[in-house]
C-alpha cells in the first residue's frame, strides 16, 4: 500500500492555516510505523485503501492530511482547513475521530490533543459568560466556588429535594446542582422540581443575603431540552445543567445557541467520557474534549479532580484547567506532550473539580487548581454527621481556612461543622 506514504511527510512545516492533531498509535502485527501513519493521516482526511482516479490530482493532494511527525509512539498529523466545515463540530469528529479508530492496521489509537487554528476557532461562540461573568452574577470575587449535589442521586421526591436544597444553600454552599442522571423520572418531575426549587432558592437569597443558584439538568432530546431551558429563565434561574456527551455535539450546541437567547450561563457534566478517554492506549483524551466544549461555549466543564475518586492524571487535569482559564496555553512539564493553544479572546471556561471531595481535601483541590474553581462536593456535605447544613458550612469554613493559611485542624478548634467533617473523613483521599 505504497500509496499511503503520500500522506508521510517528515519535511513538512504547518502553516498557521493547519489543524494539527496529535496521536499515540500502536500498528498492528506486520504494518510498518511509516504505513500506520500514512493510513491514519489518509482516512482522517481525503484518502482511501487504494490508489484512484482523482487522488493524484494537484487539488486533491495539496489538501490532504500530513504525518508531519513521529516520535515513538507518538504523531503529529496537519490538516489544511479546507477539510472541516467551520462553525461544524460533528464533522471535526468525523474527520479526526471518525473511521480511524476502527482500522485493522491500528492496534491501538489515542487522540491526544489539538490545535485549532484561528479561522476555526472563531467560527465557535466559545463562552457566554465564562469565570468572570459567572463570578458577576453569584457576586463572588476571592475565592473558589461550591456547588452540592442532594444525595442520594435518584429517589428523592421534590419535596425531599428541596428541604435537602434549602440545608444547602443556607450552610453557606452557591450552587445546588441536579446530578448526572436525574432530569425528568417518575419520583421527580423536572418542571414541578425546578420551579419549587428556584422559589425556595429566593427565600434563602433573602434570608442568607448571599447570591445562590440552581444548576437544573435540562439533558432531553434536543427540542425538549430547549424547552427546558426556557422553562429555566421563566422561572427565574440564571444556569442549566446538560450531560453535554451523552446529549451530542449537535444538541449542545443547539443548547448553547438558546442560551444565548435567553441569558443562561451553561453548566457542562462529562458524563460518559470515560468509556472513550480513560483508556490511555485507545480513545481520546479528556483535554481534547474539554477544548472542543470550550470552543462550542460551556461556561464551565468537569475536570477532575487527581485525588478525589474519579480516573484523572495529574499532568492531563492540569492541562485541562490551563486550557480552559488562559487565552494563550502553556507548555506544561510533564511526560504527556500537549500542543500549545491559542483561544483567541475566547471567554475562559470555569474548571469544576468533582468526584469524592470532602472538606479534608479542600486545601491540596485549592493548591493545585487555585482559586478560580468551582468544588462540586455532595457526599462529603450530605454525609457530614452533624447534618446537611453542617456539611455546607464545614466546607466554607475548609476554604477559608485554605486562603488565610491555616491548617484545617487548628481552624476546626472552634468550628464545630469543620471538626466533624474530619473526625468523619480526616484527609483521605477517596478511591
Amino acid at each position: 500500500m505504497s500509496h499511503y506514504l503520500d500522506f508521510v511527510d517528515l519535511n513538512y512545516k504547518p502553516t498557521k492555516n493547519d489543524l494539527i492533531c496529535l496521536f499515540r498509535f500502536e500498528p498492528a502485527s506486520g504494518v510498518s510505523v511509516k504505513e500506520c501513519a500514512g493510513r491514519i493521516a489518509a482516512e482522517s482526511s481525503n484518502g482511501t485503501w487504494s490508489a484512484t482516479q482523482y487522488g493524484s490530482k494537484p487539488h486533491i493532494r495539496k489538501i490532504r492530511g500530513r504525518t508531519f511527525k513521529i516520535k515513538g509512539n507518538l504523531m503529529w498529523i496537519a490538516y489544511p482547513l479546507e477539510l472541516f466545515e467551520l462553525g461544524s463540530m460533528p464533522q471535526l469528529l468525523s474527520s479526526v475521530a471518525g473511521n480511524i479508530f476502527g482500522m485493522k492496521a491500528v492496534k491501538n489509537l489515542r487522540l491526544e490533543d489539538i490545535q485549532f487554528p484561528e479561522k476555526y476557532v472563531k467560527s465557535f461562540r466559545g463562552p457566554q459568560f465564562g469565570i468572570n461573568g459567572i463570578k458577576r452574577i453569584m457576586k463572588i470575587k476571592d475565592r473558589p466556588l461550591t456547588a452540592t449535589v442532594p444525595k442520594p442521586k435518584l429517589g428523592m421526591p421534590t419535596k425531599e429535594y428541596v428541604d435537602a436544597a434549602k440545608k444547602i444553600w443556607s450552610g453557606g454552599v452557591d450552587f445546588v446542582k441536579t446530578d448526572e442522571n436525574m432530569t425528568s423520572q417518575r419520583f421527580v418531575n423536572f418542571y414541578k422540581n425546578t420551579e419549587e426549587v428556584l422559589k425556595a432558592r429566593d427565600k434563602i437569597e433573602s434570608k442568607t443575603g448571599e447570591r445562590k443558584a440552581f444548576l437544573a439538568n435540562v439533558t432531553a432530546e434536543t427540542k425538549e431540552m430547549l424547552k427546558r431551558a426556557n422553562f429555566v429563565k421563566e422561572c427565574g434561574g440564571e444556569f442549566v445543567m446538560v450531560d453535554f456527551l451523552t446529549a451530542g455535539f449537535a444538541g449542545f450546541q443547539s443548547l448553547r445557541n438558546e442560551c444565548d437567547d435567553l441569558g443562561l450561563a451553561l453548566y457542562l457534566h462529562r458524563a460518559f467520557h470515560a468509556s472513550f478517554t480513560r483508556n490511555r492506549k485507545h480513545g481520546m483524551s479528556m483535554l481534547t474534549v474539554a477544548k472542543l466544549a470550550r470552543l462550542i461555549g460551556g461556561d464551565t466543564i468537569h475536570i477532575g479532580t487527581v485525588i478525589g475518586k474519579l480516573v484523572g492524571p495529574k499532568d492531563e487535569v492540569l492541562a485541562i484547567s490551563d486550557n480552559m482559564r488562559r487565552d494563550v496555553s502553556m507548555s506544561l512539564k510533564g511526560k504527556q506532550p500537549f500542543l500549545k493553544q491559542k483561544w483567541y479572546n475566547l471567554k475562559p471556561t470555569l474548571p469544576v473539580s468533582s468526584g469524592g471531595l470532602h472538606p479534608g481535601i479542600i486545601p491540596d483541590i485549592i493548591n493545585l487548581l487555585g482559586k478560580d474553581t468551582l468544588l462540586q462536593i455532595g457526599g462529603g456535605v450530605m454525609g457530614n454527621p452533624l447534618g446537611i447544613e453542617a456539611g455546607a458550612k464545614a466546607v466554607r469554613q475548609a476554604i477559608e481556612a485554605s486562603l488565610k493559611g491555616i491548617a484545617l485542624k487548628e481552624y476546626a478548634k472552634d468550628k464545630k461543622e469543620l471538626k466533624a467533617a474530619l473526625d468523619q473523613w480526616g484527609y483521605t483521599k477517596p478511591i
